[in-house]
């Protein structure tokens, strides 16, 4: 029996919603379609059936805003009755192109305006829908996940509020310290890594790679991101590599010790490709020194992966350094905003979420258990078979 059929053996949590805030506006529309889409394909005698009302429709959007006062106050309107609905809710924290107006200033929002907004929303739904996901691929506040001094524990605190309003889940991808949802320790937080579709993207576009022991490498930026690049490496059967970030502790520069130096640990990669695999891409600096570090080494290709393609200082840099053939491709995902002009760069490969997230939603929706997308390693041997990687 097809997932599809399965499916339908089983009555879904409530009549499904999405409700995409203005900050993914975008990636909803790409998941509802694949939503409308499979679900008018699923036809037996179950689907007229009451406990199936709902199940097939034009969409799965909900109507919804946050309007704003002349001061810069806002509020969360819902626009459709959502009472008994399995309601998820999809934003981007880092969508820093959306503007209001305060006393006729252009603001752009900010992370905590765009969370303040799903607060409204979630205060909105006013506790009728029978459950309420919230799909937050950049978590927010992700990077303020613990307390070295006296300082906020800005992560912990977000997480908390949400589920005192309500919220039953949270759905994030490549949580910069999966440890923060110790602060829920009996609530559903889930962290999804988009390894497959990564490894998806490099076979797509690059026709002539090889992911094989012999001709490719993973190598982490940092330590941080070892866990990441081990489980890569594991799936792929590759070797790995570490950069280790030499700091001056003695100094505090932007908020941080400065970086002294990159010092390389691993094993020679003389010849071969490289995927340099991280979270994020913020200003840019680590990952180009990185990469400039591993061409000293002699490497081949060098492809840079991160799951949030933030350019926070611009693209020039990256432009410069690609003219200096520092790095081959960069890779990220449209789980967060991407201009106009990164979409155009030639290094640049986008890898679409918007399916798998459409998956986590249906499978949820019917709950299913979703430990599959949790770990692909299956659905990873299946594509490099596809594509005639396995030694």
């Amino acid at each position: 029996m097809s997932q599809q059929d399965v499916f339908l053996e089983t009555i879904p949590v409530g009549k499904l919603g999405v409700i995409a805030l203005k900050s993914s506006e975008a990636l909803g529309e790409k998941v509802n379609n694949y939503l409308v889409d499979w679900r008018s394909g699923r036809d037996n005698e179950h689907t007229a059936t009451i406990a199936f009302q709902g199940y097939q429709r034009d969409t799965f959007l909900v109507e919804s805003q946050c309007p704003r006062f002349g001061t810069g106050e806002g509020k969360g309107v819902i626009n459709e009755s959502v009472r008994g609905y399995d309601l998820y809710i999809l934003l981007d924290v880092t969508n820093y192109s959306i503007e209001y107006t305060v006393r006729g200033h252009k603001n752009h929002m900010s992370p905590d305006d765009h969370f303040q907004d799903l607060k409204r929303i979630i205060g909105a739904v006013g506790g009728k829908a029978r459950r309420i996901t919230v799909i937050m691929p950049y978590l927010y506040e992700s990077r303020q996940d613990k307390r070295t001094t006296r300082e906020s524990l800005d992560c912990a605190m977000a997480l908390q509020e949400l589920y005192s309003m309500g919220v039953d889940s949270v759905i994030t991808f490549d949580a910069h310290e999966p440890k923060v949802q110790n602060a829920i320790p009996l609530k559903t937080f889930e962290t999804i890594k988009p390894t497959y579709q990564f490894i998806k993207a490099l076979l797509r576009n690059v026709p002539d790679i090889r992911m094989t022991p012999d001709k490719m490498m993973i190598v982490s930026p940092d330590e941080g991101a070892m866990g990441r690049s081990i489980y890569f490496g594991n799936v792929l059967g590759l070797d790995i590599g570490m950069f280790y970030k030499r700091r001056d502790y003695t100094k505090v520069v932007g908020g941080r010790n400065p970086i002294i130096a990159h010092e390389y640990l691993g094993a020679d990669l003389k010849g071969k490709d490289v995927i340099i695999l991280d979270d994020m891409i913020s200003s840019g600096d680590s990952i180009l020194e990185v990469a400039r570090e591993l061409r000293k080494r002699g490497a081949g290709r060098i492809f840079c992966c991160a799951t949030f393609g933030l350019f926070t200082d611009g693209l020039a840099r990256f432009d410069e350094a690609y003219k200096e053939h520092v790095f081959d491709k960069v890779v990220t995902t449209n789980l967060i905003y991407q201009t106009p002009e990164l979409l155009e760069r030639e290094y640049y490969i986008n890898a679409d979420m918007s399916k798998y997230i459409a998956l986590l939603i249906d499978t949820l929706n019917h709950d299913f258990s979703i430990s599959e997308f949790l770990d692909p390693t299956d659905r990873i041997h299946k594509i490099l078979e596809k594509y005639g990687q396995t030694t």
